[in-house]
């Protein structure tokens, strides 16, 4: 599956941002454009969002969906930066093609199965009904209640289309019968990515817990857990600037 991809730069060397559930490509640019002054960069909207194709959701298939792409664009080897579900769709990368992954970067996502009751909001949002006619600041006040905050509703509302009759504009069936594995992970038999890695996690948040390390160490044991004060699991847009050296840092070969 080919996935709309935003490129930005063109540096000798290539890293490819991924997103997170109910994100798409663009929630990354200010990353993707600090990136861009040294690299060249390539932004995908995972499948079943923004301007992808829909499809099952499984974590090798979204893989195969990135390195497709890349094969398309003529990108061979990369780097690698993921939140969250996003992470997850890097982890498989580097574990199912090593040689293409130059370096992996997951924020606040571990390899392991993460109940955080999205199950239910997307149950609640499916029972949505959209009025024939709606605003954006209307939509914002139909989606706040279940998301049960003002900026997760402003980004769930990116995937409302409002031209015409009011609906999902992304892949939301698909993502609702997989939902169980989005916030799973695969029992995999492979061997461990032997590259850099770094995983960076929120302060505040739960995702990635002390349980969680030796799973990370045992698929990639040069990786290394830092934590990043003061945020949650949205760790670049809670604390961009920390979060943008830290990622400069480690995609230079600084944070090594």
């Amino acid at each position: 599956m080919k996935l709309n991809a935003i490129e930005r730069g063109d540096g000798p060397e290539t890293v490819v941002f991924l997103h997170g559930l109910f994100g798409r490509a663009r929630n990354l640019g200010f990353l993707q454009r600090e990136a861009s002054q040294t690299f060249r960069t390539i932004a995908l909207d995972l499948r079943n969002h923004g301007g992808s194709p829909h499809g099952p959701v499984t974590y090798p298939a979204m893989a195969q969906d990135v390195l497709e792409t890349l094969d398309d664009l003529g990108i061979e080897r990369f780097s690698v930066v993921g939140h969250s579900m996003g992470g997850k769709v890097a982890m498989m990368l580097a574990l199912a093609d090593p040689d293409r992954v130059t370096r992996l970067m997951v924020a606040d996502m571990a390899p392991a199965r993460t109940q955080q009751g999205h199950g239910d909001m997307i149950t609640k949002l499916d029972a949505i009904t959209f009025p024939p006619e709606l605003t954006r600041s209307e939509t914002l006040d139909l989606l706040e209640p279940i998301t049960g905050s003002r900026a997760v509703a402003e980004l769930m509302a990116q995937n409302v289309s409002l031209d015409g009759i009011p609906g999902w504009a992304i892949g939301f069936d698909e993502i609702t019968q997989g939902i169980g594995q989005i916030e799973g992970w695969p029992d995999l038999q492979v061997a461990p990515y032997e590259g850099p890695a770094l995983f960076l996690r929120g302060g505040n948040s739960s995702y990635v817990r002390p349980e969680h390390h030796p799973l990370i160490h045992a698929l990639f044991p040069h990786a290394r857990i830092r934590t990043l004060e003061g945020a949650g699991h949205w760790l670049h847009a809670e604390q961009p600037r920390p979060f943008i050296s830290e990622m400069m840092a480690f995609l230079t070969g600084q944070n090594i």
